[in-house]
């Protein structure tokens, strides 16, 4: 049983080095046929994470699933690899996507009503091209205005499980201008940095702060040819 065990745990061990998102148990389970008790998969997928442990690479649980992804503390060489810049939001957008996370769902005007300006339509627009937000709903009001929540893309990207995850709201600094790269897309590729204390990350991955004395209007402006893939 101990070597039918090394076999299974090596096959999903592949299965996730080569996977380009995060897989869940249940899907693991059935690489088997026939498929694995979740218990079992489960199991031996804390064993594989104990494993890479100490390694460059290591196994997190997102909230789609586990995946690999190098060690954040790797990340500034690996960005060498890449070194064009990655996509920048202002303020007022990642101040729009916080006010999302923590009240949803929420509607435009919701948003607005915390931010005490107008919401623009690219806004929006650019957060559900990113798939960080979607429409789960409507609200039976007048004119049945759409209801906003984060995705699991969002969850992914950010290496968390869930929403219980995120920091204290009373964390929150949306001083800064934030970039945030692609997220990870295949296996072992490192952590998405995004760069605030909204989510608790490196200092060094900080983008410029805002000019100062901008007002909202200024920083309600639509994205400038942001990037998206």
């Amino acid at each position: 049983m101990t070597d039918d065990l090394a076999g299974i745990k090596s096959i999903i061990e592949a299965a996730l080095l080569v996977a380009g998102e995060p897989l869940g148990a249940g899907e693991l389970a059935k690489l088997f046929d026939p498929p694995l008790e979740q218990d079992l998969v489960r199991k031996l997928l804390d064993d594989i994470r104990t494993t890479w442990a100490e390694r460059s690479v290591e196994l997190t649980q997102v909230a789609s699933g586990w995946r690999f992804r190098a060690k954040p503390e790797l990340q500034p060489y690996l960005d060498r690899l890449a070194p064009e810049k990655p996509p920048r939001y202002s303020r007022a957008t990642m101040e729009t996507l916080a006010i999302i996370a923590y009240q949803q769902p929420v509607t435009r005007g919701d948003i607005e009503s915390i931010r005490g300006v107008a919401v623009s339509t690219q806004m929006i627009k650019t957060l559900e091209d990113r798939q960080w937000i979607e429409v789960v709903g409507h609200r039976e009001t007048p004119g049945r205005p759409a209801l906003y929540a984060t995705t699991k893309q969002f969850l992914d990207d950010l290496n968390l499980r869930s929403l219980s995850e995120l920091p204290p709201l009373a964390e929150l600094d949306t001083s800064h201008l934030l970039e945030l790269p692609d997220a990870p897309a295949k296996a072992a590729e490192a952590e998405l940095a995004l760069a605030s204390p909204i989510l608790g990350t490196p200092a060094s991955a900080s983008a410029d702060l805002a000019a100062p004395g901008a007002g909202d209007a200024e920083r309600d402006a639509p994205e400038t040819n942001p990037t998206f893939h």
